[in-house]
């Protein structure tokens, strides 16, 4: 089950669910305004199935445009949960690579602040690169979808831009690697009625391309996540409450070489087998 947000031609954000046809069925008739009032029912899928679809507007997907799919949750995510990720965020840190090391070993997990929802990017939109940095990488990520009790309801993709130069240079520069405008994208929808277990099937990927052409590609397997999904939710609601829910990215496995850094122009696809694909643009902010 597809659950997103989506725009017509009145621009207006709408919730919608994508069939098996790919069609994209409107919900707003059935009251639904927010993704929150599906997202906290008891099972969202199940409630969904549930809906008399009959007589509701539909729409091909190429006709809207869709939004990213987040109105009201903050957006977090964790860092080196993949043992890539950690050997390369070890490599281009000349402060303290040890803490790297460190933290993908220990019981609690490298947790941070990403982005607030209104600067959260969708499918189709632009990413961006700070103007201030010189190494600048996407990270293709699966995002768990909590609402407001902490419970995994799905999920869906994320891309958490990141200036690796930036915080290579120093840890305490890690909000201005990873927190700036257009630094976070999320889409194209999120998957409901999924468990763990069959997302960890998933493989993920990332293809950039640059006037047309190749020049990283790369994939792995959500399975290599080293820390349970519920580790990783219950670790974020620790002396927190998200009474709108929460997004969780979860790290990533895809890693370019330290010889790549992404420039203006480039088109960034992240795909997860089990979800879809998030495709981005790249600019300068």
């Amino acid at each position: 089950m597809k659950l997103c947000r989506f725009t017509t031609t009145e621009k207006e954000a709408r919730i919608g669910i994508i069939d098996d046809s790919e069609r994209l069925i409107d919900l707003t008739e059935r009251k639904i305004r927010l993704l929150s009032d599906v997202l906290e029912q008891e099972s969202p899928a199940e409630y969904l199935r549930a809906i008399d679809l009959t007589g509701l507007p539909q729409h091909p997907l190429d006709s809207v445009t869709l939004l990213p799919p987040v109105d009201r949750q903050e957006v977090w995510a964790a860092g080196v949960t993949y043992f890539k990720s950690k050997t390369a965020r070890m490599e281009e840190s000349d402060f303290s690579a040890t803490a790297y090391d460190k933290v993908y070993d220990a019981d609690r997990p490298e947790i941070f602040f990403k982005s607030v929802p209104e600067k959260v990017v969708g499918p189709n939109a632009e990413v961006g690169i700070r103007k201030d940095a010189t190494w600048n990488v996407p990270e293709p990520e699966l995002a768990l979808v909590l609402n407001s009790q902490g419970s995994i309801v799905g999920y869906t993709i994320g891309n958490d831009m990141s200036s690796r130069d930036i915080e290579g240079e120093n840890l305490l520069y890690l909000p201005q690697a990873k927190v700036y405008d257009k630094s976070c994208a999320l889409g194209p929808w999120i998957v409901l009625g999924q468990s763990e277990s069959e997302a960890r099937e998933w493989e993920i990927s990332i293809r950039i391309e640059r006037t047309g052409k190749t020049k990283f590609s790369g994939s792995t397997s959500i399975n290599q996540i080293k820390r349970q999904f519920s580790d990783l939710a219950g670790y974020l609601l620790r002396s927190q409450t998200f009474n709108r829910g929460a997004i969780l990215l979860t790290g990533t496995g895809v890693v370019p070489g330290d010889d790549f850094t992404l420039v203006a122009d480039d088109h960034i696809q992240i795909s997860i087998s089990g979800i879809g694909t998030l495709a981005n643009s790249v600019c300068v902010v």
